[in-house]
């Protein structure tokens, strides 16, 4: 490595700055897209001198980026305490077996205050969090539900596929067509009863139906925090992607990203509020709240109607109950299952026996 290296602490106010400057979009790979970044510091939960990410540079070009923010934990119905979520941890690949990669995660910990919670971790860093002061507060089964022969998502999870592409994508257009005919006469006579109302933000209505499903989340939720996590601000649409002068580290930038945000109504009473990204094929879970128990099975089918009109091929979510769901009333190819854990530095001190991590909780894609 070359001497001249140095690691930036990069603060809400330096990424407000960087953003007007443009100055963290110049080269080929960004360590996030501007619309992400612009989303984050709308963010007044998070502070100016609050640390959103570390960057690590080698003769200025990025050669390693931690992303991470603060956040608001619940412990109590009154109190809250802050802690920083570790999002991603990217290294350059001629660096990955140097001290720089361990170097720079553990100034970022540091800058945390040690406060640091992770949502999910890569398969391959096990053994590094093997050695290091953080605890298992969570473990739970991550869900990829398939809908048709998706090749591309196959091989992405199975490299062994990548020979047979051919004929992966020969079945993927009559499976899919097969599957998709079969569950929408499975819901069409359910979801008749149903109407949905679509929103960018959420009103007061809709939001006295979610705080009181929110009120235990391991996350404290606001009216306010609910609205900016589900923004359509912190995607970028690239119509011809390959394009666009950069790529970034950080999802938010597809020729097809959105989110979507409804109420499930039944005679006039909101039963449900689902929020959902596609990207490309995937049609991935943000929020599914049902309020009454005996709604659940009619929101289930509020969802796989939306996942059928926008034509994705592929749901994903950590919420295990919806995907058993789903599996139970409607007919798919197959679901992908992974194991997820998520950490806690020992130095945040908490009581996570009685906090549950929900999918919701930390989803900031």
């Amino acid at each position: 490595m070359s001497k001249d290296l140095k690691i930036v602490a990069l603060t809400k106010e330096m990424l407000r700055k960087g953003i007007e400057q443009n100055t963290y979009w110049k080269d080929s790979l960004a360590p996030l897209p501007k619309s992400k970044a612009l989303w984050l510091v709308s963010n007044t939960r998070i502070k100016n001198d609050d640390y959103c990410g570390v960057i690590g540079y080698e003769d200025s070009k990025m050669i390693s980026f931690i992303f991470m923010f603060p956040d608001l934990l619940n412990i109590n119905s009154s109190t809250t305490k802050k802690i920083y979520w570790m999002i991603s941890w990217w290294v350059h690949p001629k660096y990955k077996d140097t001290v720089f990669g361990t170097y720079i995660y553990n100034e970022a910990v540091n800058y945390a205050d040690k406060q640091v919670i992770i949502k999910s971790y890569a398969e391959n860093v096990n053994a590094f969090y093997e050695k290091q002061p953080f605890t298992v507060i969570s473990s739970r089964l991550r869900h990829t539900l398939f809908f048709s022969l998706d090749a591309s998502m196959l091989i992405g999870r199975f490299r062994f596929l990548k020979s047979f592409k051919f004929i992966l994508d020969s079945f993927d257009t009559l499976t899919g067509s097969m599957v998709r005919f079969i569950n929408k006469l499975k819901g069409k006579s359910r979801t008749k009863v149903l109407t949905y109302d679509y929103a960018d933000q959420i009103d007061d209505e809709t939001w006295g139906f979610i705080e009181p499903l929110c009120k235990n989340d391991l996350i404290h939720k606001t009216k306010e925090y609910v609205n900016w996590q589900i923004s359509n601000e912190q995607y970028m649409q690239t119509p011809i992607a390959d394009k666009h002068p950069c790529k970034s580290l950080q999802t938010g930038m597809s020729n097809n990203i959105h989110i979507h945000n409804l109420k499930i109504i039944k005679n006039n009473e909101i039963i449900g509020f689902l929020s959902y990204i596609i990207n490309y094929n995937e049609f991935n879970v943000k929020y599914f709240l049902v309020k009454e128990d005996h709604n659940y099975d009619l929101c289930v089918d509020a969802l796989i109607e939306n996942f059928i009109k926008v034509g994705r091929k592929f749901i994903f979510t950590d919420d295990t109950r919806l995907s058993d769901t789903i599996t139970k009333r409607y007919a798919t190819i197959f679901t992908h299952k992974v194991n997820k854990k998520a950490l806690a530095h020992d130095e945040t001190k908490l009581d996570f026996e009685n906090l549950d991590l929900l999918n919701r909780d930390g989803h900031f894609y």
